[in-house]
């Protein structure tokens, strides 16, 4: 067993967190869409074909945002296609993943599922073989009130007549990459998206803009693909995109456990480019960032774009998560708390199925996945003042990352009930932590919980039959020493939430 000593004081922040933090992703892809949060024919199914057993389970999730249609799907979308009579909307060939997309599902049904379930669709625009003209339009068949423009009438006789009121737009998707419909170089790119942002500007001042960043961290242009669109667009954005999706390369578990340094330096190293490019610029403007694609994937399971077969609603991706893929997300949850000073953005890819925290079962059930858990607690507690730890703590050693923290640990504050989370993660596989935490800045302090997920089998994972094998449970031996300080015991490969009240 190793110690962990934390120091904390309520006088030290990072930040608030935007609520936006915790959000997902709904992309065409795989059974995301079709079979996931829409199947007509099942038992739930409400009038609208959407599924009544997935909408529970999303709610129960959190998620505040929820980005859509893409993704690799938007850069060859017509957004047109999915509007207006279903039985009169085009069959259409999506060239992303090789699939017929029936446009049956659109803009409107989905903005209506997405409120429906208490989440704020953020709608990204196709700048891989369009621009800044179907940008405009969905802008204002979006957001427009009837009577404005004739794009807005256009969705009043699609029956809905009030205005979607959409407020983050992303500028296209993962245009550095050469997978991607449309691809583009970084000067290409920014051209485009000042061009695209500056209209939709001018048609709606109060919206808030995404530029595509990286699309990984071992991307060769990663940095300088930044710093050169931002030259072309700092003025007329709000945020920068980040993408990441991790897995134990080779079986290295160890590096996989740690996957949140990468994260962590994405961030660092994303924030000062944004920050130089200001600074050339003479800006007082500060970018935030919105770290919209990340996940836990094992893409060495998948062929590849290039492999797939033309299908249409077929299983693609459908990873199953176990107890380590769960401690992962949950330290990459804490990665992003960690930084909310700088991240205003965040989802999780993808809600459903496709790498997904809910899975389910055409025609049967739905469950939540290892995955679920972590998301869903922090997601409802994790809310309020990001303060600062001082953790003093053994070091991991990793072969990707040499040697890190064996043990992070994060705070958050609420500052309307004062209750405070703690968040915490043994990355070791084989030693125990005990963690020492000083709390005598707080006051009076009662525990309220100590949640854990972890299992003396990590691989261990929640199926249609066993739904619940993985879940948190409460954590024993925990104690709070009056007011000075709270000691708990955290196994091996292990997640935590501890809730401290007034």
């Amino acid at each position: 067993m190793y110690d962990v000593e934390v120091g904390l004081d309520p006088a030290f922040t990072v930040g608030t967190v935007d609520p936006r933090l915790f959000g997902t992703f709904v992309e065409h892809m795989g059974r995301c869409v079709y079979g996931g949060i829409f199947e007509p024919d099942h038992p739930t199914a409400d009038e609208h074909g959407f599924r009544g057993d997935v909408a529970e389970l999303v709610r129960e999730l959190g998620a505040t945002v929820v980005r859509y249609p893409g993704g690799n799907f938007v850069s060859g979308y017509r957004w047109e296609d999915g509007v207006g009579p279903v039985a009169e909307r085009p069959r259409r060939l999506d060239l992303a993943w090789r699939s017929f997309e029936p446009n049956t599902v659109g803009v409107d049904e989905f903005c209506r599922w997405a409120r429906g379930v208490g989440i704020d669709p953020i709608l990204a625009v196709n700048l891989g073989t369009r621009g800044v003209d179907a940008a405009v339009d969905l802008l204002e068949y979006a957001n427009f009130a009837p009577g404005t423009t004739s794009t807005a009438d256009r969705r009043v006789a699609n029956g809905h007549k009030d205005p979607h009121a959409i407020r983050t737009w992303c500028l296209g998707n993962e245009m550095d990459g050469p997978w991607q419909i449309g691809h583009k170089t970084a000067d290409e790119y920014g051209r485009l998206a000042a061009e695209t942002a500056r209209a939709m500007r001018r048609a709606d001042p109060d919206i808030e803009l995404v530029a595509c960043g990286s699309s990984n961290s071992a991307m060769p242009t990663f940095g300088t693909w930044e710093r050169v669109v931002l030259e072309h667009t700092y003025d007329l954005v709000d945020h920068v995109s980040l993408h990441a999706y991790y897995e134990p390369v080779g079986g290295d578990v160890d590096s996989f456990l740690a996957s949140s340094e990468d994260m962590r330096a994405m961030i660092t190293a994303i924030a000062a480019t944004a920050d130089h490019v200001g600074a050339v610029r003479r800006s007082d403007k500060r970018l935030t960032i919105s770290f919209d694609e990340w996940n836990v994937w094992y893409q060495h399971r998948f062929a590849g774009q290039e492999g797939l077969e033309r299908t249409e609603n077929g299983a693609l991706i459908e990873d199953v998560y176990d107890v380590t893929d769960a401690v992962v997300v949950g330290d990459l949850l804490m990665a992003l708390l960690d930084h909310c000073d700088r991240v205003a953005i965040a989802c999780q890819a993808q809600l459903v199925n496709v790498i997904g925290p809910i899975l389910t079962r055409p025609g049967g059930p739905a469950w939540r996945q290892t995955i679920f858990h972590p998301f869903a607690l922090t997601a409802r507690h994790a809310r309020g003042t990001v303060l600062r730890t001082a953790v003093r703590t053994a070091p991991l050693a990793t072969e990707r990352f040499g040697d890190v923290p064996a043990t992070r640990v994060t705070a958050v504050q609420d500052p309307v009930t004062g209750a405070l989370t703690l968040l915490a993660t043994n990355r070791s596989r084989t030693e125990p932590a005990r963690l020492t935490v000083d709390l005598r800045a707080f006051g009076h302090r009662r525990l309220l919980e100590h949640l854990t997920i972890a299992d003396d089998d990590p691989s261990a994972t929640n199926t249609a039959e066993q739904p619940d094998r993985v879940v948190p449970r409460p954590a024993t031996g925990t104690v709070l020493d009056g007011d000075q300080t709270l000691t708990a015991t955290l196994p091996p490969s292990s997640w935590h939430l501890i809730r401290l009240g007034d």
